[in-house]
């Protein structure tokens, strides 16, 4: 697979970019932190509060990241950044017109698989990261770089109400395909758990269909 850019460029733009934006990643572990406790006291506003901060991210990411920096070396970035933007506001306004949606942790094998995500995107990323010689500022940042943004993501939307979900859930494994290949083509090996995301969420999409079919063959059956 031939890229527009090398992999020094890569990195040597994620250094630019960690630099401009400093000290917002902290913002975002703090209001990640926030999140992870809002979870377990679920209700209205905490849903409002945690659909916000993952779509301010989804916001950073895609202009500040995508737009004003990566589409320097990748002209895909601007299909990336409309990308982003769109499920910025999606994550706006899909739970406030559903008053009905909630970030629970339940005690399924769904939320089980989110809540341990969690701690994933915002601490064993980057040391991951770390370990593979990927220093400061040079390397990708929770909150502000797309793919631990988006694996963060994936597992808060793991505990939210499936039937809203399950629809919020449809970019973050787009992007999962699209960034897991920075694991094999970029040597950042963290992302793998990116691809290990996607296939997650493909079983549970193929699970809660199966369950829907066989739920509705019983309905059948009983009439």
């Amino acid at each position: 697979m031939d890229l527009p850019f090398t992999q020094d460029a890569f990195f040597a733009l994620f250094g630019q970019y960690n630099a401009a934006v400093w000290p917002l990643a902290l913002l975002f572990h703090f209001l990640a932190a926030l999140c992870a406790a809002l979870i377990f006291r679920p209700g209205r506003g905490a849903t409002l509060i945690v659909s916000g901060t993952l779509a301010a991210m989804w916001a950073v990411n895609g202009v500040g990241y995508h737009w004003m920096f990566f589409r320097e070396i990748n002209p895909a970035a601007t299909l990336f950044t409309a990308v982003f933007v769109l499920q910025a506001m999606l994550l706006v306004v899909l739970p406030a017109r559903n008053p009905a949606f909630r970030y629970a942790a339940e005690a399924d094998a769904r939320s089980g698989v989110g809540l341990l995500l969690v701690p994933f995107a915002t601490v064993l990323y980057p040391l991951w990261g770390r370990l593979a010689g990927h220093g400061w500022p040079e390397m990708p940042v929770f909150g502000v770089a797309p793919c631990p943004t988006t694996i963060f993501t994936v597992g808060v939307l793991l505990t939210g109400t499936w039937r809203v979900a399950g629809w919020l859930l449809i970019v973050p494994g787009l992007w999962a395909a699209v960034g897991g290949s920075a694991a094999i083509f970029l040597g950042v090996p963290q992302d793998f758990a990116l691809l290990a995301t996607l296939a997650l969420l493909v079983l549970f999409a193929v699970g809660r269909l199966s369950g829907l079919r066989f739920a509705r063959h019983v309905a059948a059956d009983a009439v």
